[in-house]
């Protein structure tokens, strides 16, 4: 049976580990969190979204719907940044990203969807673009910067639940609703919008940007351009 996400038939000859991803990419960013805390080595290829080589043969052999991030492991191609990280959390259970409790694990998905399911894809280049065609790039601005302030109250108050203890989206260890959390939190500060009125965001965040394996996948950290090098 093929897991959801992966094409069959491809990945990588030698049993390395290989990402393919766009620095700033938020979907990117989620699985290179997961990567790191799962102490998962790997080799990165970049895809220059900017470029248009998500569009290529190449990448679309290993992506046929032209995104990223793609993720060679274990023989196969994985897609869908959850899909992967799960894919991760099954195959390589410690640490854990999802809790033990059936009832905690659905709700910890949930953040990550209302994540990566709601805010994401009304932000996605494709949509903004789109945005900007029909109304002007100051329509494109408010209408991101709307999305996100929403979409992050939203998650703010799904962080009201009995696994909060003030340190990550669920208990005392990141997990999956961290992942996509933290990236979200990187495009929100990037088109402007502020989150310290959102207290359990703040507390997430701050717990986060102390843990190593986050600061390992800054974005920054693999910005190809010249002045990110000097």
């Amino acid at each position: 049976m093929t897991m959801a996400g992966a094409v069959p038939g491809r990945g990588p000859a030698t049993g390395a580990v290989v990402l393919h991803d766009y620095w700033r990419s938020s979907a990117s960013y989620r699985v290179r969190i997961a990567l790191a805390l799962k102490g998962i080595g790997y080799d990165r290829v970049a895809v220059d979204l900017v470029a248009g080589a998500q569009r290529g043969p190449a990448h679309l052999s290993l992506n046929p719907q032209g995104l990223v991030p793609a993720l060679e492991i274990d023989g196969r191609v994985l897609t869908q940044s959850l899909a992967i990280i799960e894919y991760l959390d099954e195959t390589r259970p410690a640490p854990p990203l999802l809790p033990r409790d059936e009832g905690a694990r659905a709700h910890v998905r949930a953040v990550a969807q209302a994540i990566a399911c709601e805010i994401h894809p009304l932000s996605n280049l494709v949509v903004l673009k789109r945005v900007e065609a029909l109304a002007g790039p100051d329509a494109r601005g408010q209408w991101n910067r709307d999305n996100i302030g929403s979409g992050l109250a939203a998650v703010e108050a799904m962080l009201d639940h009995p696994g909060f203890d003030g340190r990550f989206c669920h208990g005392d260890t990141p997990g999956l609703a961290d992942c996509a959390l933290i990236p979200q939190l990187y495009n929100a500060t990037r088109w402007g919008v502020g989150f310290d009125h959102l207290s359990r965001i703040r507390a997430v965040a701050a717990h986060c940007a102390a843990h190593p394996a986050f600061a390992a996948a800054r974005p920054e950290l693999y910005d190809p351009s010249p002045k990110a090098k000097t």
